[in-house]
């Protein structure tokens, strides 16, 4: 970038950042006293600023508005909002492109090309197309030099980062490098047209068994980092299909395949569509629904596919002490940390949603409001959080208009065992057989040694345990029983073991028509551990009723 258009960056920026960098917005989102018309005012005025830097500030802008725990919902939600509709680039600049990301003439490949895009956005546009194979395909061009002005706006980010913590209460409150790390992959990912590439493989495979749901293909040949060919799927935006036509489709089934679908992405496979807003969900002329624009997806461990299943499940049942302890081991403790205002407060937001009928309840919602609570009492949740509840968020809003009767927590309780059966099943795979196998020889194979040190070390009275107490004398009669305990129970094993050697000496004095020496041992180790069998349980007997006493 040239000196005087950096220069120009950092005070388009600088600007920005002394207008909103102290803005009362970022510490006191919920203020009551505010009004909500004021608060969509400024809100909707902070994103027209946003869209004003350019497509990488949009872009930053659509991802703030997943941030549930920065901003409040007036400014998450004009984020959301923002359009990066512009206007289409020339025709014979997607031909020069094309040609030389696929190094093919545009007519060698296509038999028709249309020159007017079907969608223009701020990083690329789209064009509808046919294949020398008859194959309907829509092409996505990436803009001219836009990889080179993210790239530039990135490291002006960079360079800012440290008047961004100066001048911005909310930069303040986050980690802003960590923060900035990520989105410079998630922006790099989302100019590599061939990681879309990828999703949409990943995506259709794990969507194989929904019939009603379609994911476009990549056409391989045809795709480079700039250039992305796929399936052209035909259909209309959910939204401006007609009340006439809902009548002849079956929303509550489309509803019901669409949210199980996404469940199976976020609780099974890990890795779900991010962006599944009205806009890149179609109607398809067969009745189906097809998911466009894969270029954002979110990725969970295992781990937190198990946290979010659990927490997923508690708000559905109302159950608060539970979503409480969930997201307290999801998120990572600050200093100031606040458990109990943390989990009367969640408590508090899974109570509110009972109050409300099915068709209010909003998982998504639930998810984002403790995502800000939890930031308010100084615990951090994980980046995928607000952005799954963005999701789930978009979610709902596409099944109300599938079905208005569409109900959440139903579809979760029916769904949950099937989860469950595919997270087992996912998890039984030969590898991780094969490792718990391995883990379990190591296990066999280490335990003989491990057992003959310890006898060892009891035999020579050397066993010993570090451990704090209070209570000297209780703690060393314990000890004292258990020593007694394994002592007697060495005995035991030993006259067993003399027993079943005496067996095979024959001599005549026999009880029950065996070697009668090695039935006495037999009886004799028989009584020893009935023995102590009882003394056993009659002490736990009776330490159970003094505590019942006490």
């Amino acid at each position: 970038m040239a000196i005087a258009e950096r220069l120009s960056r950092y005070k388009d920026f600088a600007t920005f950042l002394a207008k909103y960098g102290r803005a009362e917005f970022v510490t006191a989102p919920d203020e009551p006293h505010r009004s909500r018309s004021r608060d969509d005012t400024e809100a909707d005025e902070f994103a027209r600023d946003v869209e004003s830097l350019g497509p990488t500030f949009i872009k930053l802008g659509q991802l703030l508005s997943t941030r549930a725990e920065l901003l409040p919902p007036a400014y998450t939600a004009a984020l959301a909002r923002l359009q990066d509709d512009v206007e289409p680039f020339p025709y014979a600049e997607v031909v020069e492109i094309v040609e030389r990301e696929l190094h093919v003439r545009l007519s060698k490949a296509f038999v028709a090309f249309d020159e007017a895009p079907i969608a223009a956005a701020s990083l690329g546009q789209v064009h509808r197309a046919v294949l020398r194979s008859g194959r309907e395909v829509a092409v996505k061009i990436q803009r001219p030099q836009v990889r080179e002005q993210v790239l530039q706006d990135l490291d002006t980010l960079d360079d800012l980062a440290v008047l961004m913590e100066r001048f911005s209460r909310v930069a303040r409150s986050v980690d802003v490098p960590r923060a900035l790390d990520e989105f410079r992959r998630s922006m790099l990912r989302e100019l590599d047209y061939q990681q879309e590439a990828r999703n949409m493989v990943a995506l259709s495979h794990q969507l194989r068994d929904f019939e009603r749901i379609i994911v476009p293909l990549p056409v391989d040949d045809y795709t480079s980092s700039r250039v992305l060919t796929m399936d052209y799927i035909a259909g209309t935006n959910i939204m401006k299909v007609g009340p006439v036509e809902w009548t002849e489709i079956d929303g509550s089934g489309l509803a019901s395949d669409l949210f199980r679908a996404y469940l199976q992405q976020i609780l099974v496979d890990g890795l779900f569509h991010a962006d599944p807003h009205p806009g890149n969900v179609l109607l398809t002329p067969d009745r189906r629904l097809g998911l466009i624009d894969l270029g954002m997806v979110g990725r969970l461990s295992a781990s937190v596919q198990e946290h979010l299943f659990r927490l997923m499940l508690a708000i559905a049942d109302g159950r608060g002490d539970e979503a409480a302890a969930v997201v307290i081991s999801l998120g990572e403790r600050g200093e100031g940390f606040q458990e109990a205002p943390m989990r009367r407060m969640v408590g508090e937001l899974v109570a509110s949603y009972q109050d409300r009928s099915a068709k209010e309840l909003n998982i998504g919602r639930a998810i984002l409001d403790m995502a800000r609570g939890a930031s308010r009492f100084g615990l951090r949740m994980p980046s995928e959080l607000p952005l799954l509840g963005k999701t789930l968020l978009n979610l709902h809003e596409i099944g109300r208009v599938l079905d208005s009767g569409f109900d959440v927590n139903s579809s979760m309780r029916t769904h949950a065992t099937s989860l469950m059966r595919r997270r087992m099943v996912k998890s039984s795979t030969p590898t991780h057989l094969l490792a718990s196998a391995l883990e379990v020889r190591g296990f066999v194979e280490r335990l003989p040694e491990r057992a003959n040190r310890i006898l060892d070390a009891v035999a020579a009275n050397d066993l010993r345990l570090k451990v704090e107490v209070i209570d000297h004398g209780s703690i060393l009669d314990g000890f004292q029983k258990v020593a007694n305990r394994i002592a007697l129970g060495l005995v035991l094993a030993a006259l067993i073991v003399g027993a079943a050697m005496l067996m095979r000496v024959q001599t005549s004095f026999t009880v029950f028509g065996y070697p009668g020496l090695a039935m006495l041992l037999f009886l004799a180790a028989a009584t020893g551990g009935f023995w102590m069998a009882w003394t056993i349980l009659a002490g736990d007997v009776r330490r159970i009723k003094d505590g019942r006493t006490r």
